[in-house]
């Protein structure tokens, strides 16, 4: 069995992470440690584990001391924290699974510029894999830290994939995305408060959103050349669930009919178990709890416009679900396990 330690244990990704896991038949989990005042049961955290997961989630102190006994660890922590971490895992011969931003990006610089941080541990940003198997899938086998993508940029890059690669459309996306109230964390703020979210819906951070320039570099990548995103995130009074709409324009001397488009995304995926192409538009509550991603692609003859919409569990396959597919592909097995 796989030896496996959560740092972060205590959030709704770290909850929904032990979740998986203790379905899958080769993983065992070891250790679990969060920043608490005193060591607890995780059942008395998160009451859904009582009677079938009590162990001990233990305080949090540093790397010294915990997961001695683990091959793997996952942290769920937030962002800017990570990076004080993994340096002193990686040097004691761990593979990290990293479920915050700080490992995504490429470049140091656009990291201070987005998250209001210098980076601490820069010199592993080129070894870090992003971890979105449907485009990294054999550099993550090898790899001893993964970047796992945030939640909206899982959407919006499995849906805008196939497209940016064909060179079909003009570099610059309009998006438009949904979220569930857990995509904010377990926190609670005046945003989440039930109060102000029942029956209410907002956007917010437009433009300056900071999962913006990790959807404008994998796309810049697929593209060969830059592409500009205009990002608009909402909030939903559901719990759990994320849907992006993407608007593309065709460039002037290329042409694509419906049927064509539907061929180009049902090809790019045909051998991807976890996305799936459909004729109808998609909906929240078919990937509930699932690591499903459901896309749909549309051309606007009158507009001259494609339209695709693309729709996950944000705590599943927008975090814990892919941080277990990820960790499938790191050891040779089917990436469904668990899933």
């Amino acid at each position: 069995m796989l030896q496996v330690g959560i740092l972060g244990v205590n959030g709704y990704a770290g909850a929904e992470l032990i979740q998986i896991l203790l379905k899958h038949p080769r993983v065992q989990i070891a250790e679990m440690a969060a920043r608490l005042d005193t060591p607890v049961p995780i059942s008395s955290i998160f009451g859904q584990f009582k009677k079938r997961f009590d162990m001990e989630c233990q305080v949090f102190h540093g790397v010294e001391g915990f997961g001695a006994s683990c091959d793997l660890i996952f942290l769920a922590l937030p962002h800017k924290v990570s990076m004080g971490i993994v340096p002193e895992l990686l040097r004691a011969g761990k593979r990290v699974i990293d479920l915050s931003a700080d490992f995504r990006l490429m470049d140091a610089a656009v990291y201070a510029k987005w998250y209001h941080e210098e980076h601490t541990a820069a010199t592993l940003l080129p070894e870090a894999v992003y971890g979105l198997p449907e485009l990294y899938r054999d550099r993550i086998k090898d790899a001893g830290l993964i970047a796992n993508p945030g939640c909206y940029p899982t959407t919006v890059i499995l849906g805008c994939a196939p497209l940016i690669k064909s060179g079909i459309v003009k570099p610059e996306i309009v998006v438009d995305s949904k979220s569930g109230i857990s995509g904010a964390g377990k926190k609670p703020s005046p945003t989440t408060h039930f109060v102000n979210r029942y029956e209410n819906f907002t956007a917010y951070n437009i433009g300056i959103h900071r999962h913006t320039p990790e959807m404008e570099q994998e796309l810049s990548l697929l593209a060969g050349s830059e592409v500009r995103v205009m990002f608009s995130p909402h909030l939903i009074p559901i719990n759990r669930g994320m849907l992006s709409t993407m608007y593309f324009d065709v460039l002037s001397e290329k042409k694509i009919t419906q049927g064509e488009l539907s061929l180009l995304y049902q090809e790019f995926y045909q051998d991807e178990p976890f996305v799936r192409i459909l004729d109808e538009i998609p909906q929240t509550a078919d990937v509930r709890e699932t690591n499903y991603c459901d896309i749909w692609a549309r051309l606007d003859e009158r507009t001259n416009k494609i339209v695709i919409v693309s729709t996950i569990d944000n705590l599943t396959k927008g975090a814990s679900g892919q941080a277990v597919q990820n960790m499938n592909i790191m050891y040779g097995w089917d990436e469904t396990l668990g899933l």
